[in-house]
């Protein structure tokens, strides 16, 4: 039983990182920055945010992307048996403009390469689970996974979000891979103009869009 734990261990830990603060990834690419600021509406524990990135209004007001380190469990079997290796995230918007923010994003239903490791498909989900600050401390982040994957794991999956003025709304993220790499994961949204990217380590991908303009990453 030892024997196999250990096992399990080795192969988890090869493509998801379980802690919370061990070698943050920060990103490299010049549209990305790890900005560290406070404002009324996220004054909460951020033990679980990796990355935060902030962009503001000519009004010098902001919408904030707060992106988790992962949870995982190890492995997710689907209905028909195939096994996975997942890792849940979560990320937070903060709207602090005084326009309602409306989130467009879409994952395909195929199965990607990973550029870094070639050899290891991935696939990215929206769970319709609701993520609460709360959760934080849950496993999985109180995300009951496989109930969510059972009904959605052949479909794409989409997310369409409406975010008011001076609210804020949280979501799942889930990355399920065929098999382990050697290294730490990390992901996040991002924002260019009005198009929003999901990073996994330095790879980016087009996925979505809001529709807020003319706002300017805060550096």
């Amino acid at each position: 039983m030892k024997k196999s734990i250990m096992i399990l261990m080795m192969l988890t830990t090869g493509f998801f990182c379980f802690g919370q603060r061990d070698s943050v990834y920060v990103g490299s690419l010049d549209s990305v920055k790890n900005v560290q600021r406070q404002k009324p509406l996220t004054n909460h524990n951020e033990e679980y945010i990796d990355t935060r990135y902030e962009y503001t209004d000519s009004a010098g007001r902001s919408l904030i992307i707060q992106n988790s380190f992962p949870k995982s469990g190890a492995h997710y079997t689907d209905p028909a048996g195939k096994g996975y290796i997942y890792a849940v995230f979560f990320t937070r918007i903060v709207n602090e403009t005084d326009d309602p923010c409306e989130l467009t994003i879409e994952f395909p239903a195929e199965s990607s390469e990973l550029p870094f490791a070639p050899g290891v498909y991935y696939r990215l989900f929206f769970p319709p689970d609701t993520m609460t600050i709360d959760k934080g401390p849950l496993y999985d982040y109180g995300l009951d996974l496989k109930s969510s994957l059972d009904n959605g794991i052949s479909k794409p999956s989409s997310l369409k979000r409406t975010i008011g003025p001076k609210e804020s709304s949280a979501f799942y993220v889930v990355t399920l891979s065929n098999k382990g790499v050697n290294g730490t994961l990390r992901t996040g949204f991002s924002l260019k103009e009005q198009d929003l990217f999901y990073r996994i380590n330095k790879t980016e991908i087009n996925c979505g869009i809001i529709n807020l303009n003319k706002l300017m990453l805060r550096k």
